[in-house]
């Protein structure tokens, strides 16, 4: 059964401290703890630990890169 975080568990990854680092965009929560441009849990002001929907759309490469990430579960409000 696929893992289901609500905002509130998925603030949980925010990848500081040793936490891993997950993000959300359009439902799906991605694993991005082991990508260099995460370190930290901070890309380009973005932060692990949130639904970046919105924020995907304006990066240069959209919605390319989510298919070299490892999905870990769904977004529920």
């Amino acid at each position: 059964m696929e893992k289901e975080f609500d905002r509130k568990s998925l603030a949980k990854f925010d990848g500081r401290d040793g936490r891993p680092a997950y993000v959300a965009v359009d439902g799906i929560v991605y694993d991005v703890t082991n990508i260099s441009a995460w370190k930290d849990g901070t890309h380009h002001g973005n932060h692990a630990g949130q639904d970046l929907s919105e924020a995907i759309k304006h990066a240069p490469h959209e919605k390319s890169v989510l298919a070299k990430l490892t999905k870990v579960g769904k977004l529920i409000d």
